[in-house]
């Protein structure tokens, strides 16, 4: 099996990920989607020679203890992946997903104009989240980017592995990989205060230890940004509370409240052929109402409202409100749109025009000529 020649073909088809077992032809993931491929099913020692060629000496020894190791690598004219390997069913198996070279700007991702004001900001939690292949990673980069272009800041990242390559420009750029330049997330985070950063990107916060670090640097005065895997910002603020125990709920409730300075969540849609992927993005900023509902449990709920009434004053918008506009634009179909929605049905009500006359939030996400009868009439 030539496995340089099937990452070519990935990439030359526009593949996001490609996934590699014994005794099944290579399969592309193209815009959430998989299609096999016409190459031949690889056998279980094929599986293992490849293994062999790509891991280094040491990530073997990991591999043959762990059964499954994460890591990055780049082929030469070709492309940077990120790639896992396991076992299953007593054979290799490999997923490698393609990590693009250049970096995109929040413009050409598709992204509200908000999202690159927020990487301007000198201090706060600004979290990234979404389910695995919403395109966290790619909005994280192009926020560093934006940081590294325009301001003067030293930027340490701790990534599981490292993905986006970035080059000192006006800043520096230090990036560490679990594994390679430190042995956990625990230990870099103990000590990255004493690093001089002003920017710290932790590639997931995924339990107590990391959010609470996370928190008292952003508390400290330094800009953190991270990932999260929740699906909006509601859920986003209820997962940080459960990180810690009952008795410090109202505490980590306020110092999230005074810390955090937005969410930016993610969903990719596809288009009615399947040929491109738009991303829905919910944006919070932490203004003083979302700041009493984060203190207040019983308010909690209520910031999914906030949002929704924020665009005009702060540039917030909800799931739904980002959906409207894609549909309106004919980005997306109708049903794409619904099935992405937080709320289904109120999200038809309102294509139907069924809603308050005083209602104005959604005014600036309407706008267009399109005729959603037309698509109400064909569900």
């Amino acid at each position: 099996m030539d496995i340089k020649k099937i990452l070519n073909e990935m990439i030359a088809r526009g593949a996001s990920d490609l996934h590699v077992k014994a005794a099944s032809p290579p399969a592309f993931r193209i815009n959430g989607s998989l299609v096999y491929s016409e190459h031949p099913a690889p056998t279980v020692q094929e599986m293992a020679t490849v293994a062999q060629q790509v891991l280094t000496a040491s990530q073997r020894e990991e591999f043959e203890t762990t059964k499954e190791i994460d890591f990055a690598f780049g082929l030469p004219g070709v492309a940077r992946f990120r790639a896992n390997f396991y076992v299953q069913r007593g054979s290799v198996a490999m997923v490698f997903r393609h990590v693009p070279v250049e970096i995109r700007s929040v413009d050409d991702l598709g992204l509200p104009p908000v999202v690159a004001d927020l990487a301007l900001r000198t201090r706060g939690l600004i979290l990234v989240t979404g389910t695995v292949g919403s395109g966290k990673s790619t909005t994280l980069a192009s926020i560093v980017d934006i940081i590294n272009s325009r301001t003067a800041r030293h930027v340490i990242t701790i990534e599981d592995p490292i993905e986006f390559l970035h080059r000192d420009n006006k800043s520096i750029i230090s990036q560490r990989e679990i594994g390679c330049d430190t042995d956990s997330y625990s230990d870099a985070l103990k000590h990255v205060l004493r690093q001089d950063p002003d920017v710290i990107l932790i590639g997931e916060i995924r339990d107590q230890e990391s959010m609470k670090i996370a928190l008292t640097a952003a508390d400290t005065g330094h800009l953190v940004l991270g990932t999260m895997h929740t699906t909006d910002a509601t859920q986003t603020i209820s997962r940080i509370i459960s990180f810690f125990p009952p008795h410090q709920h109202q505490e980590i409730r306020y110092l999230l409240a005074s810390t955090l300075g937005a969410v930016i969540s993610q969903r990719l849609v596809a288009d009615a052929e399947g040929l491109t992927r738009y991303p829905a993005a919910e944006i919070m900023i932490n203004t003083g109402t979302i700041r009493e509902y984060i203190r207040d449990a019983e308010k909690t709920v209520m910031i999914r409202q906030a949002i929704q009434e924020g665009f005009v004053q702060h540039q917030m918008q909800t799931f739904d409100q980002s959906l409207m506009q894609l549909y309106k634009e004919g980005k997306i179909t109708l049903e794409a749109a619904m099935k992405a929605s937080s709320n289904p049905h109120e999200f038809e009500l309102r294509v139907r025009g069924i809603h308050a006359s005083s209602d104005t939030t959604w005014d600036a996400f309407e706008d267009s000529t399109a005729s959603p009868e037309k698509e109400i009439s064909r569900l």
